[in-house]
């Protein structure tokens, strides 16, 4: 066979493994143009928003429907760089470059606002939005009392923290930096556990609800699944789906409930579901690409397993996809 012939069937071969991935079986879209934070609830049943043309907001997976408009300030629509929820999904919080606000979700309505000590990165909250880990641009994250107010650990890196998450119980805390470095820490004390260094700045950290299991992935890079207690490497997790090796930054992730499996997102559109325990991919999908007049690229900002079994990713183009 000729040489070129050789090259274009390659070439064919790959760009027919790039395009794979199933689509969602159903979608919905949740912003006229793009996102610039998303969260969805651990049971699936939430999603918050903070959209470029619409402001923060709080929606019920299920119905489709806008339960509430979430800004920080009457009459105008804030830019919403952050959102999180508690574990049980009862509170959530948005957050500006400064500023936060802890929501109620069965009401709407806000339950607690304070300023952050420095440009905000990255939330996670504790059960009933007690208190919030925060990630910050001045290279540390803040364990912060939100009822009472008061900053009651801080956890430090050499650059900018911009992932956090925490166990359900939130005693133990995972931060992923720029300092390519994801570290493991005791909340109750402060004590760093274990840490793990990769060869980019840290996008994405997840642990399980039971903290016996950790997730970080620097830039362009492979996942890296570990042990928080050792630092010890317990598997990787690559997106070459096809024979050439491909550079994948993945944006979000999340552990199932036992912790056996993980589910993230790419700043590529894919979504895919993997074994924590041996790396196997066992699904793979493509989130929904809007029409010619809307975003056309789409980078996956959250996603969540929910209670019915389906799998949930929310889009940078503003679009909620279920997968299954």
């Amino acid at each position: 066979m000729p040489i070129k012939l050789i090259i274009v069937g390659l070439l064919s071969a790959v760009l027919t493994a790039c395009s794979s991935g199933e689509p969602p079986f159903d979608w919905q879209n949740y912003a006229t143009l793009g996102l610039y934070s998303a969260a969805i609830s651990k049971d699936g049943r939430y999603a918050a928003i903070g959209a470029q043309q619409e402001g923060g907001s709080l929606w019920e997976i299920e119905t489709g429907e806008r339960l509430y408009d979430w800004n920080h300030q009457k009459g105008e629509r804030s830019l919403i760089a952050k959102t999180a929820f508690s574990p049980e999904g009862d509170f959530a919080v948005t957050a500006n470059q400064q500023d936060l606000v802890l929501w109620h979700t069965a009401t709407g309505k806000p339950e607690w606002f304070w300023s952050s000590p420095g440009e905000i990165l990255a939330i996670a909250l504790t059960p009933k939005g007690r208190y919030a880990l925060v990630g910050l641009a001045n290279h540390t994250a803040v364990y912060f009392d939100i009822v009472n107010g008061g900053i009651k650990r801080t956890f430090r890196h050499t650059g900018r923290v911009r992932s956090v998450a925490l166990s359900r119980d939130g005693k133990l805390a995972i931060t992923g930096s720029d300092d390519y470095i994801a570290r493991i820490w005791d909340v109750n004390s402060g004590k760093l556990l274990s840490q793990l260094k990769l060869d980019n700045i840290i996008d994405s950290v997840a642990i399980s609800d039971d903290g016996s299991i950790a997730f970080s992935a620097s830039s362009l890079e492979r996942g890296v699944v570990w042990d928080p207690q050792t630092g010890e490497v317990i598997t990787y997790i690559s997106g070459d789906e096809s024979f050439m090796q491909k550079r994948i930054s993945y944006l979000s992730a999340r552990f199932s409930e036992d912790g056996s499996e993980l589910l993230t997102g790419s700043s590529s559109g894919s979504v895919q579901l993997w074994d924590a325990l041996d790396g196997t991919m066992l699904e793979y999908w493509r989130a929904h690409k809007k029409d010619a007049y809307g975003p056309n690229s789409v980078s996956v900002l959250a996603v969540s397993f929910s209670n019915e079994g389906i799998y949930l990713a929310l889009g940078s183009n503003g679009v909620l996809n279920e997968f299954e």
